[in-house]
């Protein structure tokens, strides 16, 4: 479960990210695609939670299963959307996915983009 202090802690990452992409010269002009990162070993947990993802309003990706390294194997899936590099609306995207992640206990893994000129 992800809670308010670790919640806080993502918006910190939403804006250093935000940031970082600015200064290294990614277009802040221009929406970027924003891919939200969620991971459980239960596919079915996690298909659930890709369904509420999708209700939510995001574009969500087929969950891929992936090998661990002590062995074990986990299946991931990306939520993904348009959004321009503004850390409110990241992190009220962030708060809606972080409640997704808690209710199906799943792991939320922040998110990631591409650079854009």
């Amino acid at each position: 479960m992800i809670d308010e202090q670790e919640k806080q802690e993502w918006y910190e990452f939403n804006q250093e990210t935000i940031e970082a992409l600015i200064a290294d010269g990614s277009n802040a002009d221009a929406p970027h695609t924003i891919e939200y990162h969620f991971a459980h070993a239960d596919f079915d947990i996690l298909e659930k939670a890709a369904v509420d993802a999708f209700k939510a309003g995001f574009e969500v990706g087929d969950a891929e299963e992936l090998m661990l390294d002590d062995g074990g194997t986990v299946f991931c899936f990306d939520a993904v959307v348009e959004r321009m590099l503004d850390p409110d609306l990241i992190n009220k995207d962030t708060d809606a996915l972080v409640q997704i992640a808690n209710k199906h206990k799943i792991h939320y893994d922040g998110w990631g983009t591409y650079f854009i000129e």
